[in-house]
C-alpha cells in the first residue's frame, strides 16, 4: 500500500513534510535490514515511519489508530517500533520533568535528579579511566528507568511497559539498567522487606507436634503421650491382633483337621 493511502487513514496525509520525512525513514529501513524477518509487514513498516516521523517533527499522531491499522497488537507493535527506530538511528530526547509531567507524579522531579546524579556518578567511577569518556548517559533509558525505581519505592503505580515504549528500549536492556541501578544505588532505589516475626507465622508450632525429633518437651504433659507415641502404639496394637487372630484361626484349622482324621479312623 502506498505510504500516502496510509497517510490518508491516519489523518496525516495533509502534511507534506511528514510525508516525505517517513518515506526517508522507510527507504532507510529497506537499506539496513530486512524488516519482514522481524514479523513487520510493509504495512505496519509504513506506519511506524509516519509514527517516527511524526515524533521527530512534533506532529500529533493517533497511536492507537495506528496499532489498528497495523494489525498487531499493542505490544507487538511497541517493540516492532522500538526496533525499527532504533535502527534508523533516531534518538528520543527526554528529561525527567516532561516524564513526571507525562505520568502525573511531579513531586518525584527532585527524588529522580538526585538518584539518577548518584547513579551516574557511581556507574563512571566502576569503570577504567580509559573507558569512561565513552560513558553515554543521554540516552533515555536511565531517565525512564531511575523514573520507575524511584516511583515503585514511594509507592507510585506506573505503567512499566509504557515507559518502556517512551524511551524506545527493549524490556530486556531495560531490566539490564534496573539491575545495574539497583546493585549501585540500593539505597536511592532499593524497597528493604521487613523480617516477618516467627510468632507472626500461622501453621509452624503445629509441625512441632507431628515430627518426633522437633516436638517440644512440657514437664506438665509428660505423662500424656504425644500424637506420634499414640499412634505408634495403635500401630502396635493393631498388628498384636492381627497376629493374635491369625495363630487362633491356624489353631482351630488343626484341631478341626485333627477331629475329622480320628472320626475316620474309628470307622
Amino acid at each position: 500500500m502506498d505510504l500516502s493511502n496510509i497517510a490518508k487513514k491516519l489523518d496525516v496525509a495533509d502534511n507534506k513534510l511528514l510525508l516525505r520525512k517517513a518515506a526517508e525513514f522507510r527507504r532507510l529501513i529497506d537499506v539496513q535490514f530486512d524488516s519482514s524477518i522481524i514479523g513487520v509487514g510493509e504495512i505496519c513498516k509504513a506506519v511506524i515511519c509516519l509514527e517516527i516521523a511524526a515524533s521527530r517533527l512534533q506532529v500529533i499522531f493517533d497511536r492507537q489508530a495506528a496499532i489498528k491499522l497495523s494489525g498487531l497488537s499493542e505490544r507487538a507493535y511497541s517493540r516492532s517500533f522500538n526496533t525499527l527506530q532504533n535502527g534508523v538511528g533516531v534518538k528520543i530526547k527526554l528529561n525527567v520533568k516532561e516524564l513526571a509531567i507525562q505520568f502525573g507524579c511531579v513531586r518525584m522531579i527532585a527524588t529522580v535528579q538526585k538518584s539518577l546524579s548518584a547513579y551516574k556518578e557511581r556507574f563512571l567511577a566502576s569503570l577504567p579511566v580509559s573507558r569512561r569518556a565513552n560513558a553515554d548517559f543521554t540516552r533515555p533509558v536511565f531517565t525512564v528507568a531511575a523514573f520507575y525505581l524511584c516511583a515503585k519505592k514511594q509507592k507510585l503505580k506506573v505503567d512499566k511497559h509504557r515507559l518502556i515504549e517512551v524511551c524506545g528500549t527493549s524490556e530486556s536492556e531495560f531490566s539490564c539498567v534496573l539491575t545495574s541501578m539497583m546493585d549501585l544505588c540500593f539505597e536511592f532505589f532499593g524497597v528493604t522487606k521487613e523480617k516477618k516475626d516467627y510468632k507472626e507465622i500461622s501453621g509452624s508450632s503445629g509441625l512441632l507436634d507431628v515430627l518426633p525429633k522437633k516436638r517440644r518437651h512440657d514437664d506438665s504433659s509428660d505423662d500424656e503421650p504425644s500424637c506420634y507415641k499414640r499412634q505408634k502404639n495403635m500401630e502396635e496394637t493393631k498388628f498384636e491382633d492381627s497376629k493374635s487372630t491369625v495363630v487362633d484361626s491356624r489353631t482351630s484349622k488343626k484341631v478341626r483337621q485333627s477331629s475329622l482324621n480320628f472320626s475316620k479312623e474309628s470307622s
